[in-house]
């Protein structure tokens, strides 16, 4: 077996380790070291993803190492680091800095293999170790709302958990194995009450991981009772894994089983309830918590006509890509200025801090779809691929959507141009990591959309 090939995950691993162990030993003052080291070991799985070459699957087909899995092992890591600056100012000197960067190495670790995934097995074990760390993440705040996120997303993530698991144990039992290649084989031999059934196990809880109807609850309260750097990782890296996962299953499914009309109006669910529920937030993580899964639905179209369109494969990785970027801009940004966690608090910030405001400017259209920004990019593929895949339904309901999401996009930035209700004696100070992940952030936002290379993902 071919154990270099999956060298990204073994430094993911190794460098979760190597943190959670070190924490043991260094003194509180000295746990920011952990979290450089944990910087460095999700940049260089990055770079050893980049640099990889190898066989398309590894331990007996259970394993992918397609482009999309390469796009993962790259993308996640690097959200990953990026998380970790968001983050600094909030987790310096804390007691749990080194476990912070233990549990986010592992979260990250579980959705690379979430997303390589070719084994239903392999996706149980991705899951698990996904949503595992984001129990503890989530509490590391010791606030009541935390606390209360954090029993929200244990209670949700049980239930759904054992749902897929039972869906997995149909679809393995009635298929005699449980690789995809060997799924693909013999479902269409199988009763398509079985399959549906299974299916719908699975699928309930990968909509979980991802934040989307039904399983979306968690995700407003995660975003707002969790530290900043913590709620950027729980909008952004845990979709990824799972999105990709609920492709390669729904193009193994028979069609005798319409999953993708059951993932598409999902899709629409998410999308309408997401920007609905956005729109009377005062909260700006908890905004962009519903945004999320309003985003989620975008995000589900490629998935429902991926067995039928070539081109929604890299549609949607290419709308996860931008997604991720504009997403983390848009929470260092919050993280930037801390003490404007509300959209009234937003008041006069133009005229205070013009470079952040801008970000948040340039966030907020992108996410709603506005060119030149890189999700209009993304947006314009997806609804392309959904379109030609035959839901043309589904992409007039996600055209007004994304017209019904300017409201409280524009919302937020108009208090921002607004005068203060009562002048601040000085700036918020700016941390220089936060200024760095906004600059870099809302350089690419703008800039990766005229890139054509990823338009080849």
């Amino acid at each position: 077996m071919d154990y270099g090939a999956l060298l990204p995950e073994i430094i993911l691993m190794g460098g979760a380790i190597v943190a959670l162990l070190s924490g043991s030993f260094l003194p509180r003052r000295r746990q920011a070291l952990v979290t450089w080291f944990a910087i460095i070991v999700a940049c260089g799985s990055a770079v050893t993803a980049a640099l990889s070459t190898g066989p398309s699957t590894v331990f007996s087909d259970s394993y992918a190492l397609d482009n999309a899995t390469t796009t993962i092992r790259i993308l996640v890591p690097l959200a990953t680091a990026v998380v970790m600056l968001i983050g600094r100012q909030e987790s310096r000197g804390s007691a749990r800095e080194s476990e912070t960067a233990s549990l986010l190495l592992l979260a990250a670790l579980g959705t690379v293999v979430l997303a390589g995934a070719n084994d239903l097995l392999i996706v149980a074990t991705g899951f698990l170790l996904a949503t595992v760390p984001l129990y503890a993440l989530i509490g590391l705040s010791r606030s009541p709302r935390a606390a209360e996120a954090t029993m929200k997303t244990y209670l949700l993530g049980a239930i759904f958990g054992v749902v897929m698991l039972f869906g997995i144990a149909v679809l393995v039992g009635v298929a005699g194995g449980s690789t995809y290649p060997e799924l693909q084989q013999a479902l269409p031999h199988v009763p398509v009450t079985a399959i549906a059934l299974g299916f719908i196990g699975v699928l309930a809880g990968l909509l979980f991981k991802a934040g989307a109807v039904p399983g979306h609850f968690w995700v407003p309260d995660a975003a707002e009772g969790a530290g900043l750097g913590i709620a950027a990782f729980i909008t952004t890296v845990p979709k990824i894994g799972a999105l990709i996962a609920l492709a390669r299953l729904v193009d193994v499914i028979p069609s005798t089983v319409n999953a993708s009309l059951l993932v598409g109006v999902l899709a629409a669910a998410s999308m309408i309830l997401g920007t609905l529920a956005a729109f009377w937030q005062r909260s700006a993580p908890r905004l962009l918590g519903w945004s999320t899964v309003g985003q989620v639905g975008f995000l589900l179209m490629p998935v429902a006509v991926i067995s039928v369109e070539p081109s929604a494969r890299a549609a949607l990785l290419m709308y996860l890509v931008f997604y991720a970027v504009t997403n983390l801009a848009l929470f260092a940004a919050i993280a930037a200025l801390p003490d404007r966690r509300t959209i009234p608090s937003w008041r006069g910030a133009a005229r205070e801090h013009p470079v952040i405001t801008s970000v948040i400017l340039v966030g907020l259209l992108s996410l709603v779809g506005t060119p030149p920004t890189a999700v209009f990019v993304g947006k314009l593929a997806v609804f392309t691929a959904t379109w030609q895949g035959g839901m043309p339904w589904l992409v007039v309901i996600a055209a007004a959507v994304s017209v019904a999401s300017l409201f409280y996009a524009l919302r937020w930035v108009s208090t921002a141009f607004q005068a203060p209700e009562e002048p601040r004696s000085r700036p918020a100070a700016v941390p220089l990591q936060a200024v760095t992940a906004v600059t870099i952030g809302a350089l690419i936002i703008v800039a990766v959309a005229s890139s054509p290379a990823l338009l080849q993902l």
